[in-house]
């Protein structure tokens, strides 16, 4: 499979939602595959929350590869032989593209607090110029989960004629108030931790000692990420062997899971690009600025895959099912199938249960539209 990464810079204006510009910015991404004399096998992937561009494949002297590697690759279910598979990192992440820690132009000072709030929208809004410089103005498909279900819906409704398939996993049609809660432990937990200063934290010595809040936060997301049943098989009542029951700090199993990743999140990912992500995650309906989501949806043209997971404890599959249901009642019951996928993993069955979601996945890649 052949690999590249890269970054775009733009001096041109991207103008937000919020009424604010980003001038200049840039854009890291990263292609699977080779584009076609026809430039019509264009696959795009979209990443959600902690997501960056690295996709698939290993990087030399890494020992861990992409995030959705198990589904993009030579002869896998994404085919790198058949797509031209892009994945581009977000505006407002901090894996390369811009976003609050990079330099405010004309200043070499950080952004910080000065970065605009910014929306699923203007995500999509950015790799639109992306593709454009590229030189690529449609795609065979556009496939994401959770925040990056958001984009690839985003892509159907704002830009129909962009894609022929959108699909779109363990996601929502607009983030509702259980999933704003928890992110508001994880925002409230930042922001209050007195190392965050404001914003005003050294980088370096977060990459060091980690952001407590952040940790704290991630911990609260992880429980969203999981469910019931995935914590009973992984986990049970199981006390951490070295450890005392009756020592007042002394852990379960599941406790030291949740101390594990969180805290070692916290010296990798930043709590500014965590604020601003999760903001336009709370943000999110695909039914703003329209009359309602029937309206909204009304501009698609092209054929949706919906897929939900029985055990997800963050966008409920019943969240799914109101795309399904306002697609048909609109008229455009051949544009859409869903499935719910029978998964005990929670939220995160996207990432670890892959083979679960490749015939489906694979049935909309080559549907004929």
């Amino acid at each position: 499979m052949k690999i590249k990464t890269a970054k775009k810079h733009f001096t041109a204006p991207l103008y937000l939602e919020s009424g604010r510009i980003l001038e200049p910015y840039d854009i890291v991404y990263e292609t699977y595959g080779e584009l076609n004399e026809k430039r019509d096998n264009v696959v795009v992937v979209c990443h959600a929350l902690t997501g960056s561009h690295h996709a698939a494949g290993l990087y030399e002297g890494d020992r861990k590869p992409g995030w959705w590697d198990s589904l993009i690759g030579d002869g896998k279910c994404i085919d790198t032989t058949k797509y031209f598979v892009i994945c581009s990192n977000v505006i407002g992440s901090c894996f390369g593209s811009t976003g609050p820690m990079s330099p405010k132009y004309p200043s070499s000072e950080p952004y910080r607090l000065r970065f605009p709030v910014i929306t699923i929208s203007d995500m999509v809004k950015a790799q639109i110029s992306l593709f454009n410089s590229l030189g690529i103005y449609e795609a065979r498909a556009v496939i994401g989960g959770s925040m990056g279900g958001m984009q690839a819906l985003c892509y159907a409704v704002e830009y129909p004629h962009f894609c022929k398939r959108n699909i779109i996993i363990a996601s929502t049609y607009a983030t509702q108030p259980w999933a704003i809660a928890f992110n508001k432990v994880a925002r409230e937990a930042i922001v209050k931790d007195p190392k965050f200063n404001g914003g005003m934290y050294d980088p370096k010595e977060l990459a060091e000692d980690g952001l407590d809040g952040l940790a704290i936060g991630r911990m609260s997301g992880h429980i969203s990420y999981l469910s019931k049943d995935s914590m009973q098989k992984k986990f049970g009542r199981n006390y951490v062997e070295t450890e005392g029951l009756y020592e007042l700090f002394g852990r379960f199993q599941v406790e030291r899971y949740l101390d594990y990743n969180g805290y070692n999140f916290s010296k990798w990912f930043d709590p500014l690009s965590y604020l601003y992500i999760t903001k336009a995650i709370n943000i999110f309906d695909a039914s703003r600025n329209y009359d309602s989501l029937e309206d909204s949806l009304s501009n698609i043209e092209s054929y949706l895959m919906l897929l939900s997971i029985k055990s997800d404890m963050l966008f409920f599959k019943e969240e799914m099912e109101v795309i399904k249901m306002s697609m048909e009642n609109i008229g455009k019951k051949e544009l859409v199938e869903y499935h719910c996928i029978d998964s005990d993993y929670g939220h995160d069955a996207f990432l670890v249960e892959s083979e679960k979601f490749e015939p489906y996945i694979k049935k909309a890649l080559s549907v004929d539209i």
